[in-house]
């Protein structure tokens, strides 16, 4: 009883400060029952077995030297009361072949206990039950030491030996036995080392948890819903073999899945708040596991969230894009309205015949650009329309722009050159408009608009002040802030080019000389890449 309670005492297993309930005392007592009826020699062998494999095991832990001497001095005492005392009482007295060393344990041991009492010991073994134990190093001590007890009584069944002739057969075995193992652990070349299948083996422990992480990762490329992302996942864990059912609420959706036990954990999360079902309470490593698991799964449905917030955020940008578009290609169409209004309104005389034919030649072009308006508005991903021969196209914008001070020089165009209408009348439209803006601010401001023969480059120019270090950051990369209008004209106008094969920039910003260029992307360019880099 009182080696049981300094065991007690001592025992890594559980607290000091922790109260033993009533199962516990219930075990403790039948233990203790079950030792005095069947108290022996044999019960002091096993006994002593596994306090050598749990003191062997508690070694594995300890790095204060003093302390890890003290438990190897603590081992060697309790093998040594093993083998020269306990084992021998068992053993018959006709095999017992040379001296007894009993008494000369008996003399020793007090040896042992002075050098264990000498050793200063760390401030972390003060505490009862504050080292651990490895469970695997304490199984595999426990086993050596059975071994070596019952093959030392084989070799002296099998070979008629004496008792120590068959414990030094039996170490020799064992220590052969461990060197085989120890040459064949590691990996060689061309040669597999066991450590490689003892690894396969350990990893395939987690192999449920592995399982499930496949089909999250699947579930989360094929399913864009998050609810129905997160409901098919979760029922997933029906296949580990710990879990009977579940439930979970994430936000204002709630669902469950298997059926209810007796056992329940929860792992709260945000949003996302899992309840599991379990056959069998589950131990502080499982608890670990399945709570990475359920932040996994809560990381994989914020992100889907996430994800469906963007696609709303980019439809609703898309449409605000189109709109805003839209908006400034009927402004230009109004504009050019207004200019023939007042056109018509200020006629005098003679000037009558050449309103006639100037309506006769803006009208049906701005019916056209109407109807491109529209298509745009029906179509909004189709931008770039149709080709038309450079040199027509470029009577069209001397003759739209015939009253204003907007002067085009361009040298012989190739009468084969063909150029989209839809992107060249866009970024024409943009570039003249506001330098026509800017010339009613500066007065005097020359509009220069120049094409090049193979129609491959458009450049627009004045002589006006440069743009502002403000407005030069964003401008044709994001809409810039605009006193007359949305300030996405420039911007839809670059991007359209980039999609069109071309690419829109700033070519010169100095005083006096300020361009903007048009020209078409050589092949292996990329447009968007060039045009981010304007």
């Amino acid at each position: 009883l009182v080696n049981v309670g300094l065991f007690s005492l001592w025992q890594p297993f559980i607290y000091a400060e922790r109260k033993v309930d009533l199962g516990g005392l219930t075990v403790i007592t039948l233990m203790l029952a079950c030792g005095a009826i069947w108290h022996g020699w044999w019960l002091l062998i096993v006994w002593v077995v596994i306090l050598a494999a749990l003191v062997g095991g508690r070694v594995m832990f300890i790095d204060h030297r003093p302390t890890r001497i003290f438990y190897l001095v603590a081992f060697a005492y309790l093998l040594a009361a093993l083998l020269f005392w306990l084992v021998p009482q068992v053993v018959p007295k006709t095999l017992l072949n040379g001296p007894a060393l009993d008494r000369e344990f008996a003399w020793g041991m007090p040896l042992f206990l002075l050098l264990m009492t000498l050793l200063p010991l760390s401030r972390e073994s003060d505490r009862p039950g504050g080292a651990m134990v490895d469970l695997f190093y304490s199984l595999f001590i426990f086993l050596l030491i059975a071994v070596l007890v019952l093959g030392s009584l084989a070799f002296m069944l099998l070979r008629q030996a004496g008792y120590f002739e068959a414990v030094i057969n039996t170490l020799v075995s064992i220590s052969a036995l461990l060197l085989l193992i120890g040459w064949t652990w590691n990996t060689r070349p061309g040669y597999t080392g066991i450590d490689v299948f003892f690894s396969r083996y350990l990893l395939s422990i987690g192999l449920p948890f592995e399982r499930w992480l496949h089909r999250l990762t699947t579930l989360a490329s094929d399913e864009n819903e998050p609810e129905q992302f997160l409901s098919q996942a979760l029922a997933e864990m029906l296949d580990l073999p710990w879990v009977d059912g579940g439930s979970w609420v994430a936000g204002g959706r709630q669902g469950s899945f298997g059926s209810e036990s007796l056992h329940r954990q929860e792992f709260p999360g945000q949003p996302l708040l899992l309840t599991l079902y379990t056959r069998h309470k589950l131990s502080p490593a499982l608890v670990w596991h399945f709570h990475l698991l359920a932040q996994l799964a809560n990381e994989h449905y914020v992100a889907k969230l996430r994800a469906r917030e963007l696609q709303q955020v980019s439809y609703l940008r898309a449409i605000h894009e189109t709109g805003a578009r839209l908006t400034h290609d009927v402004k230009n169409l109004l504009q050019s309205i207004d200019g023939l209004c007042y056109l018509a309104q200020t006629v005098q005389g003679d000037d009558g015949e050449r309103l006639e034919l100037l309506l006769q030649r803006q009208l049906p072009q701005i019916s056209q650009r109407l109807q491109q308006t529209l298509a745009k508005l029906q179509k909004p991903q189709s931008e770039i329309g149709g080709m038309l021969p450079a040199e027509m196209w470029w009577r069209i914008q001397q003759q739209r722009y015939a009253g204003s001070s907007v002067r085009f020089v361009a040298d012989e165009i190739d009468p084969q050159a063909m150029l989209p209408t839809t992107l060249f009348d866009s970024v024409a439209d943009n570039l003249l408009q506001n330098a026509l803006l800017k010339r009613q601010v500066e007065n005097g401001l020359q509009i220069r608009v120049t094409l090049a023969a193979d129609a491959s480059r458009l450049r627009v120019c004045d002589d006006g002040s440069a743009v502002s270090d403000r407005v030069l950051g964003d401008l044709l990369q994001a809409p810039v802030a605009s006193e007359s209008g949305l300030g996405i004209g420039l911007y839809h106008a670059a991007r359209q080019a980039a999609s069109s094969g071309y690419r829109l920039r700033l070519a010169s910003n100095q005083p006096g000389r300020v361009c903007f260029e048009l020209h078409r992307c050589e092949a292996g360019d990329d447009p968007a890449a060039a045009a981010a880099s304007a």
